[in-house]
């Protein structure tokens, strides 16, 4: 019989493995959407809505999918989800409309709700002072992002896009049946029978769930919502091909998927607080940086003779460096809110995570929409990086608010000798 340690091991690598596969098919679009766009005629818009599609209804899904894991274990929920999405990827290469496409993202979108599952999966099977490491080795199956942007760019040029979808379904049937034979149930780790669902729901009147989820919104669903848009942008804004723009853009997802193992190693070691509130002002600086429009001067000369015209932008070597910048922030932010939910629920964890999980996801569908609605409405590739850096500042001030300000006033009132506030 295998040991507790050999199934710990066993299952943390076919779990992050079968989450990368995940990850990488539900980021598919963001790749194969660029040539469907230039087939059918695509708006900004309806390629922000054609890639977000499957990020929503992963994202939906995790909730359900996260209460279900608490009550049925992650193996068999797991293993469920990576069977269902193998038909509706291998159909997407036989669509030839919008809508058929849209239809069959939504199906393919729920690889995205398998995060809840594995996560829980994954945690309950270590001690709680090694969690934060583990779930941030599995949280690193984000960089299934860059897979697809290393793979998907260079099938479509020599095979067309329809290759993409037939090569990811026999992946991820293969993927299904390793998962299968690698993995290990414990039923302890179930809460059924233990925490009925309607006291699993209680956790949604927590205020702190719904700032983690604010938290979480910022360093997932910026993950994700970049990841599906910079292809597009380095093509349109720097004038390049889709594979070489594919391969920068992995400056940005493979570092910040991939990073996400040592994000859990230090939540562990100084704490999920220090850790993400450093990650969130690492990010805003660097996409303040981004967010500079190019920009054309025209000064009139002395005496009114003549102007003086120059202009400034932000080179691409700035622009990918301050993106690396984000990446690896938001990389180790993805873990750092996980370790909250670890230290302060339990019971609840596959619920909580798939509450925090959707509110992420839903950043991700968003983000693209919203992404495309902005250049469609003024005409300015970077007003995408003002909005990240909009919603990057609203969680620091969350953050400041409840977490660092109390303290602050703790602090105070010793000092004055006065009671402190609870």
């Amino acid at each position: 019989m295998a040991s507790h340690r050999f199934k710990q091991t066993s299952v943390l690598i076919a779990n992050t493995f079968a989450f990368t596969m995940c990850f990488m098919v539900w980021t598919m679009f963001g790749e194969i959407g660029v040539p469907i766009a230039e087939e059918l005629d695509l708006n900004g818009t309806q390629f922000g809505i054609l890639t977000a599609v499957p990020i929503l209804i992963g994202s939906l899904t995790r909730l359900p999918l996260g209460a279900m894991t608490d009550r049925h274990g992650g193996r068999p929920v797991f293993f469920a989800i990576l069977i269902c999405v193998v038909p509706a990827i291998w159909l997407v290469q036989f669509a030839t409309q919008y809508w058929q496409l849209l239809v069959l993202g939504a199906f393919v979108g729920l690889a995205g709700g398998a995060f809840s599952v594995g996560i829980t999966y994954t945690a309950k099977w270590f001690e709680k002072d090694r969690q934060g490491l583990a779930m941030g080795i599995f949280g690193a199956g984000n960089a299934g992002a860059a897979v697809t942007k290393f793979i998907a760019p260079t099938v479509i040029v020599m095979l067309g896009w329809q290759a993409v979808p037939n090569l990811y379904a026999a992946i991820m049937l293969i993927t299904a049946l390793l998962f299968w034979f690698f993995t290990y149930s414990d039923p302890a780790h179930r809460s059924a029978g233990k925490v009925s669902l309607r006291e699993q729901a209680r956790v949604l009147n927590d205020p702190r769930v719904w700032k983690y989820c604010q938290y979480y919104s910022v360093v997932f669903g910026g993950y994700v919502g970049v990841s599906l848009w910079l292809t597009r942008y380095y093509m349109t804004e720097y004038g390049m091909g889709i594979q070489l723009a594919a391969l920068i853009a992995t400056i940005f997802v493979l570092p910040s998927g991939v990073i996400r193992a040592f994000g859990g190693w230090l939540s562990d070691r100084f704490g999920a607080h220090t850790v993400t509130w450093t990650c969130m002002w690492a990010s805003l600086i660097a996409l303040f940086v981004m967010s500079y429009p190019e920009t054309r001067y025209s000064v009139t000369a002395a005496g009114g003779e003549g102007t003086v015209e120059f202009g400034f932008g932000i080179p691409i070597w700035l622009f990918t460096a301050a993106l690396f910048v984000v990446g690896i922030a938001w990389g180790i932010g993805k873990a750092s809110v996980f370790k909250y939910l670890s230290n302060e629920y339990h019971e609840n964890l596959g619920l909580v995570s798939g509450i925090v999980g959707l509110a992420g996801g839903l950043g991700g569908f968003l983000l693209p929409i919203m992404f495309g609605a902005l250049v469609d409405l003024t005409g300015v590739a970077t007003t995408v990086w003002m909005l990240c850096f909009g919603v990057t500042l609203v969680s620091i001030i969350w953050m400041w608010w409840t977490e660092r300000r109390v303290p602050m006033l703790t602090r105070d009132e010793k000092h004055r000798g006065q009671p402190a506030a609870t």
